[in-house]
């Protein structure tokens, strides 16, 4: 599920790109000014993650599809360390496949460099911005994931508000870094493309962004103050965090109506 997940976004994004990115698509005719596409761009990422979180899928899984998302919550105590490792694995194949899957569909459109494999890559100022720029916005997101998902009078609004994070970053910060805030994500088009400048800011900078987060979250909230890794908990879907913490458990609906599930402490 996770790499289906990340699969689906990447297509996602390669056929978003493509029709408002590439010379050749009517889009681009009928809308010339390329910030408003990008904007456009970024509603349509925010949908896609939305509807991502949202999907039996993402309700399953807990919808991390991000390496950064995993290893913060593997970190605070939510995400037993096989699991993490696999969830990773995954996310990293669904990367892949899915670039595979648009270069099929797209054929040399994904080429273009106006498409580009929808690589991220650095932007004109250079690879200490785009880090920077990477570990802010990674501290952002997973700072509202947490706040979010933590607070039971709007928890089930999670992922309304990743999306809105996604799309608000694409709009604003995609020229400094190409807004990844996932490694497999980045990962996904240079192995496909053979595209590896710059990658290391993409492996490095989102992860310590989210870690650096969690560290802020719990010396502010406390131990007790992390529920549980699942993005959207009010289902009746299986909740293998859960399990983890508690042992065998099915059908839970909603750990954040309380918040004492048990926090490792981070030191």
């Amino acid at each position: 599920m996770e790499a289906g997940e990340l699969g689906i976004f990447m297509i996602s994004a390669a056929l978003f790109v493509a029709l408002l990115g590439h010379p050749g698509s009517p889009a681009v005719q009928f809308i010339p000014d390329p910030t408003v596409r990008r904007v456009l761009t970024g509603i349509a990422m925010g949908l896609t993650a939305i509807a991502i979180v949202y999907s039996p899928w993402g309700q399953q899984s807990g919808a991390h599809f991000n390496p950064s998302v995993t290893f913060t919550f593997w970190r605070l105590g939510k995400t037993a360390g096989w699991d993490a490792v696999f969830y990773i694995v995954a996310q990293c194949v669904g990367a892949v496949a899915g670039v595979l899957i648009a270069a099929a569909c797209l054929g040399d459109v994904i080429r273009h460099p106006s498409v580009n494999y929808v690589a991220t890559l650095p932007g004109e100022y250079g690879v200490p911005v785009a880090f920077v720029a990477e570990g802010l916005i990674s501290f952002g997101l997973m700072t509202v994931v947490l706040i979010v998902s933590n607070t039971p009078r709007v928890a089930r609004f999670t992922g309304l508000f990743c999306g809105a994070a996604v799309a608000a970053y694409i709009s604003l910060e995609a020229p400094l870094s190409g807004m990844s805030m996932n490694p497999a994500r980045s990962f996904g088009p240079a192995a496909v493309a053979h595209m590896w400048t710059g990658l290391w800011v993409y492996w490095v900078a989102p992860p310590l962004g989210m870690l650096a987060a969690a560290e802020a979250y719990v010396r502010l909230k406390g131990p007790g103050g992390v529920a549980c890794a699942k993005l959207h908990h009010q289902n009746d879907k299986r909740c293998i965090f859960c399990d983890y913490q508690h042992g065998p458990r099915s059908n839970v609906q909603s750990p954040t109506s309380t918040l004492d599930f048990g926090l490792l402490t981070l030191d």
